[in-house]
C-alpha cells in the first residue's frame, strides 16, 4: 500500500496550529503542518522576511518529514499556496510522487492590485476582511491584535513583494481549490496553474468563502486522498 503525506503551509499570519484539527484524522494521510521560523513552536528563531531566506530555513525539516513517502501533496490555502509552490520547485529537483495542492490561490504569476502593506492597523485590518472575506477573532482583541498582526504583516509584505520569474515549469500534477463563493479567486483563475506544470491540472470546488477549509477541511482531506492514492477523482 502506497504511504502518502500532505506537507500543509498556513495562510498569511496562521502557524501550523491552523491544520491541528487534521492530524490523525484519517490513516491513509499523513498530515504535516509546515513550522515557519518566528511561529509557534519555533517563535525563537528569527523570522523571515524574504521568500527565499524562508524557503532555505524549511526546505531541511521538509525534506526530513517526507522522505519515508511514496506520495507527498504540497498544500497551501491563499499566501501558503505561494509557499508550497516554491517548495514543490525545490522537492521536485530531489524525489518524484509530488503534487502541489493550491487552496484559494491565483497561479504565481497574478499581477497583484491595491496593495495594503504599509497601511495604519484599522486600515490594514480593514484591507485583508476585504481581500479574505474573513477576520480572525482574535484582531477585536487588543492585546491579542498585537501579536496577530506582526507575522500577518510579514506574510502580506512577502505576498506582495513577489516577483514572479518564468522558470522551467513543474512536472507534477496540481490540484487547485476553491470555495464556490470566494470572490478572490474565481474558477477561471483556477485553471491558470496550468502555467506552472506540464502535469494534469485538476479543478475543484467546495462549499465556502475564501476560507472555505475552516469548515470544509474533511473534503478537501477527501480530495486529497483521492489525488494522491486513486480512491476516487475530484471533481
Amino acid at each position: 500500500m502506497l504511504s502518502a503525506a500532505v506537507l500543509c503551509f498556513a495562510p498569511a499570519g496562521a502557524g501550523a496550529s491552523f491544520f491541528h484539527p487534521w492530524l490523525g484524522q484519517r490513516e491513509d494521510l499523513t498530515v504535516l503542518p509546515v513550522e515557519l521560523p518566528g511561529r509557534e513552536k519555533r517563535f525563537a528563531e528569527p523570522e523571515c522576511t524574504e521568500l527565499g531566506a524562508l524557503m532555505d530555513a524549511v526546505l531541511p525539516a521538509l525534506r526530513s518529514a517526507t522522505a519515508g513517502f511514496d506520495k507527498v501533496a504540497v498544500l497551501g490555502h491563499s499566501f501558503g499556496a505561494l509557499l508550497a509552490y516554491e517548495a514543490t520547485r525545490a522537492l521536485a529537483a530531489e524525489r518524484d510522487g509530488l503534487t502541489l495542492v493550491a487552496s484559494g490561490a491565483t497561479w504565481p504569476g497574478t499581477l497583484r492590485r491595491g496593495r495594503i502593506t504599509g497601511l495604519a492597523d484599522d486600515e490594514f485590518i480593514a484591507g485583508i476582511h476585504t481581500i479574505a472575506g474573513y477576520r480572525h477573532p482574535a484582531l477585536d482583541e487588543p492585546e491579542l491584535r498585537d501579536l496577530v498582526l506582526p507575522p500577518l504583516r510579514t506574510d502580506v509584505a512577502m505576498h506582495e513583494n513577489y516577483a514572479y520569474v518564468e522558470r522551467e515549469p513543474l512536472d507534477v500534477p496540481v490540484l487547485a481549490v476553491r470555495g464556490d463563493a470566494d470572490r478572490l479567486v474565481s474558477a477561471d483563475d483556477l485553471t491558470e496553474w496550468e502555467r506552472v506544470t506540464t502535469g494534469t491540472v485538476t479543478v475543484a470546488e467546495l462549499t465556502g468563502a475564501h476560507m472555505y477549509l475552516v469548515e470544509e477541511w474533511p473534503a478537501l482531506l477527501d480530495l486529497l486522498a483521492g489525488q494522491l492514492l486513486g480512491d476516487g477523482t475530484p471533481s
